[in-house]
């Protein structure tokens, strides 16, 4: 985020906590049973506590995760446990305390790390995500690496993605092999495990090592064949691909007085239109929206 903050949409286009609960419960009521809520940050909406509280009861929904910087998270962890939360995904680049700041443009490395730690303690399980940026924190892969020696916590290393508010066509120099080549060198004893179904993820464990090693290929796209994601952004819009430019806008439906059923049509053929894999969705972005919007305004 710059460091004069953003322009914030005004809150009248944003989804609202009931709307929110709506779209999911139809999804629960389609098959969906995971739910991620990410941003962004999630914990800048006021209340989002009421929303989780909310959303833990919805019927047929069984898992609950969240994506967070950890900033402000740490006051809710004791309440996130009674919930049932059922992982945390904390946004982590570095543990270094300057080049924290200075890719984050923000001095708030110690509440992240108390985040961290709270979490262990409440013995949540606990995701790092560390996007390897060239010329910014190479030199922290293998220092996030040995977080997992003592830790029961899977560190997952992200391909750099062009979402990142300026140009298009960059190219990558650390990508998912060499980012595996590199931490290979340092533990010669990672060896590959079994990914879940549907994972975007790589996984790796070090022999010895209590945590797990996950690397996620977001710029390759070499997952996308299994991917089932889909992801509905702050203001409404349907993506079921992090690289299409939005292919249902759920929240003129929801104003507009669209029943149930009509949604749960629209949604569904959106599903089965969906992209064979980010390139092609790529491709089908009009001239007008080419990817370079920031990852601030789609999630992971």
């Amino acid at each position: 985020m710059p460091a004069e903050g953003i322009r914030y949409i005004p809150k009248k286009e944003v989804l609202s906590f009931e709307e929110i609960e709506r779209i999911v419960r139809l999804l629960a009521s389609m098959g969906i049973s995971k739910v991620r809520l990410t941003g962004g940050e999630p914990f800048v909406r006021n209340d989002l506590m009421n929303l989780i509280r909310t959303m833990v009861e919805i019927p047929g929904i069984r898992d609950l995760h969240l994506t967070t910087n950890g900033v402000l998270t740490a006051p809710h962890i004791p309440e996130l446990k009674r919930l049932g939360i059922a992982s945390v995904n904390l946004s982590l680049d570095t543990l270094d305390r300057e080049r924290f700041k200075a890719i984050t443009l923000r001095d708030e490395f110690d509440n992240t790390m108390k985040t961290l730690d709270l979490l262990l303690g409440h013995e949540i399980p606990v995701k790092i995500n560390a996007v390897v940026m060239e010329g910014k924190n190479i030199d922290d892969i293998l220092p996030l690496v040995a977080l997992t020696k003592h830790k029961n916590i899977s560190v997952r290393f992200i391909e750099e993605m062009p979402f990142n508010g300026g140009s298009h066509n960059p190219v990558l120099h650390w990508n998912y092999n060499k980012i595996l080549n590199h931490i290979r060198e340092a533990y010669p004893s990672i060896s590959k495990v079994l990914d879940e179904p549907n994972s975007t993820a790589y996984h790796y464990k070090i022999s010895g090592h209590e945590g797990s090693i996950g690397i996620i290929a977001a710029f390759s796209r070499t997952f996308c064949g299994t991917c089932n994601r889909i992801r509905v952004t702050a203001q409404g819009t349907l993506k079921t691909c992090l690289y299409d430019e939005g292919v249902l806008d759920i929240k003129q439906l929801l104003r507009s007085g669209a029943s149930d059923e009509m949604i749960r049509e629209k949604l569904l053929h959106a599903f089965s239109s969906r992209a064979v894999d980010g390139f092609e969705a790529e491709r089908k972005r009009t001239v007008d929206h080419p990817v370079n919007e920031s990852m601030s305004t789609i999630g992971g």
